[in-house]
Order: structure tokens, then sequence, then C-alpha cells
């Protein structure tokens, strides 16, 4: 047992450093959040097919079923875009430290889900959470709008990995992934096409920006939510949006290493980013007390 749960948790760490080079990539790629998005998706969508049908994979999906992935999607695809434009609109490293607050919104959203009471020391730790961002708006100003659309990245993040944590129990997580990535590019290519998006320069892609998106949607995409989606059977989405907050620590280590000067911030906002991530740690500890102080008790 305790081998099986370690295995989960290496797969987990495993899955968030990869995850960790994603906006290192997203930076890389010269395309604008919506294109990038729209191309990411729609390249893993054909990776995933493959998959499936190399797997044999069997679609037995209720009406309802297919709905509710659907739209959960249209969530996810919303959320490329804002974590994207996040680090357009300012940097790496704002973006992430933005993003860290998925745990505070996971801390309030699985407990609605999953009919659970919202503990004391998360709302504690949220509030603390709320105070770190505020400082790190009053310092960095000039990247408001990062931090906003970071922050939103991080609340549809903690809305669709409950939600799927709910869908894993009755669905198989390969069916998850490509119905809700099929979902998300349907909603969004709906929108490019009433917004007029669809020009001839939108479909010319460099060299550079076609291969890192390739790497990007079968390496980093394709495999990371397969794996992160089955993961759910085993772990909760507290436990897994918990972890997914290392890839704020492995994506500001890597994008200092690489742009030093640009992702070079002050020392408020290393205290704010420090606090934040103290507290998931805080968090994570607490809980664990918890479970063993219910255990023993048993």
């Amino acid at each position: 047992m305790f081998k099986s749960i370690t295995k989960h948790h290496l797969l987990l760490h495993l899955i968030v450093f990869i995850w960790g080079w994603s906006p290192i990539l997203g930076k890389q790629i010269s395309l604008q959040a919506l294109q990038l998005v729209w191309y990411r998706i729609g390249i893993t969508v054909i990776a995933i097919a493959l998959y499936n049908i190399y797997i044999k994979q069997k679609f037995k999906l209720s009406t309802k079923q297919y709905i509710y992935l659907i739209l959960t999607g249209g969530v996810i695809a919303f959320h490329w875009f804002c974590f994207y434009h996040a680090i357009k609109v300012s940097n790496v490293s704002v973006t992430l430290a933005a993003f860290a607050t998925g745990t505070l919104f996971t801390s309030i959203t699985e407990p609605i889900f999953y009919k659970r009471k919202v503990l004391w020391y998360e709302m504690l730790f949220g509030l603390i959470i709320i105070a770190a961002i505020a400082m790190i708006f009053k310092v960095e100003t000039k990247y408001a709008w990062g931090i906003i659309f970071g922050v939103l990245a991080a609340l549809t993040s903690s809305l669709f990995t409950v939600w799927n944590g709910i869908f894993v129990r009755d669905i198989e997580s390969p069916v998850i992934s490509l119905v809700e990535l099929v979902g998300g590019f349907l909603f969004l290519s709906v929108y490019l096409l009433l917004n007029g998006n669809f020009t001839p320069d939108f479909f010319i892609l460099s060299t550079n920006d076609l291969s890192f998106l390739i790497l990007f949607a079968v390496v980093g995409t394709a495999f990371p939510f397969i794996a992160s989606t089955n993961l759910l059977k085993k772990l909760s989405p507290f436990t897994v949006t918990l972890t997914v907050n290392l890839e704020t620590v492995y994506g500001i280590i890597i994008a200092y290493i690489l742009w030093k000067q640009s992702e070079q911030m002050t020392v408020e906002f290393y205290i704010a980013t420090g606090i934040i991530l103290s507290v998931i740690v805080l968090n994570a500890i607490f809980k664990t007390k918890l479970k063993n102080l219910k255990f023993s008790k048993k």
C-alpha cells in the first residue's frame, strides 16, 4: 500500500516538473495567447485521439456525461488562455506566483462539490494568501493584469481539477481528456470564428513555433493531462492542486536561469511568494496531522 501511494506521488511530481516547463515553452512561442492555446489544444486532441485508438478505448457515455465534459473543456480552454495571457502581459514569475492561489480556491471548491465542511485553517490560510497577493499587487503594479489573469487561471484550474475528481469515478481518464479537450477546442474555435480571428496570418507558423507547439502538446500536455486525471482516482483534488504549486518553484527557478534580467523581481515579491508557498506547506502538514489523528481514534 505504501509503495503504491509513493508511486502515485512520484508520478505526480514528475507531471508537475513537466508542467514547470509549460510557462517557459509558452514564453518561447511567439504566438498570442488565444492562437497559442488553439494550436496547443488542437495538436493535443490529435495526440490523445491516437492514444485512444492505440489502447482501443471504448466510449460509453451518457448524453449528460458528454455535456458535462464538453462544458468542462470550455473552462479548461479559458484557463489556458488566462495562464498564457498572464505570461504575455507580465512574466513567468508573476504568473506563477498568482497561480499558486489555486490551493486557496480548491480549499473552497472541493468542500462544495464533495459536500464536506470548510476547515477553519483552510480559510485562515486563504486569507494569508490573499494578503500575500495584495503585497505583490502593491509592489508590482505594472504587472497588475498578469496577476489578475494568473489568479483567474488558478480559479479555473481548481474547478476542473475538482470536477475531474468526480468524473474519474465513472469514466476512464483517456476518455475524459479527449472529450474535454475536443469541447475546449470547439468553444475556442467558435469564439475565434465569431471574432474574425481566423485570418491567413493566423495559420502561418514559424518552424520554431511549430516545433515548440508539438513538444508542448505531446510531452507537456497529452501525457500529463491523462496521467494527472487518472491520479485523481488515487489522490484527492486538494493533494493534486497542492503539489501542482511546486510548478511555481520550478518555473520561477528555470525562468530566472534563462532570463535573469526580465525575471528579476523586487525583494517584496519574493517575500510574498515565500509566504504563499509556506502556507501551502503548512496546509499539507495540518491535513496530514488531522488524518493521522482521525486514524488513531478508530
